[in-house]
């Protein structure tokens, strides 16, 4: 393909998924239609169908980039297999990103995110190696309340005071977080 039509696809592609983030956060996805997409978007529908089979394919494709810019951020952690357990980084890349997320999480996605793995070896030497399933659907389930809570809320607090707030509820299990992602506050906070 030529340089023109690379630029130019790729105009209309986030012309397509911007006006479908801002429709997203006022109607329900099945109040969506193509042709409201296409319309706010000046763009016809076969421009739309060259990019994406459907609605639904539109909307794997913005979990897909978010998923990917996520991994993107704790590539080194992929790589060495070593979960450095920095919440810290989410956190700012949600403050960052506030608009993808809640786009993410009204998508339905939160169900089956791949946004946080769980350190399963750690919970099965806190846990007795019992009901680590749970102990992950709790935790994750925990997690993702407090970040559409915050997400809802504007983000108001500091990526710092809901790294506090997930931290605290693992008093006593202070493995589970690395101390390089704790600033010189929660530092001095810190209970033995």
């Amino acid at each position: 393909m030529n340089t023109p039509n690379n630029k130019r696809r790729k105009e209309s592609v986030e012309k397509i998924e911007k006006v479908f983030i801002d429709l997203l956060q006022t109607k329900d996805l099945s109040e969506i239609s193509v042709s409201d997409i296409c319309k706010r978007a000046g763009l016809n529908r076969t421009t739309f169908y060259a990019n994406y089979t459907d609605l639904y394919g539109l909307a794997d494709s913005i979990r897909d980039k978010l998923e990917n810019s996520l991994s993107e951020l704790y590539q080194d952690e992929i790589l060495t297999g070593i979960n450095s357990h920095d919440y810290l980084k989410l956190f700012r890349h949600i403050k960052e990103n506030q608009l993808f997320y809640q786009t993410y999480f009204k998508l339905g996605y939160d169900n089956n995110y791949k946004i946080v793995a769980y350190d399963t070896e750690i919970a099965k030497r806190h846990f007795q190696n019992r009901f680590i399933n749970y102990h992950v659907e709790f935790f994750k389930s925990g997690l993702t309340s407090v970040i559409k809570m915050w997400l809802q809320n504007g983000c108001r607090e500091t990526p710092e005071e809901i790294f506090e707030i997930i931290r605290s509820e693992y008093r006593g299990r202070e493995e589970f977080f690395s101390k390089d992602t704790e600033s010189p506050d929660l530092e001095s906070r810190r209970t033995v």
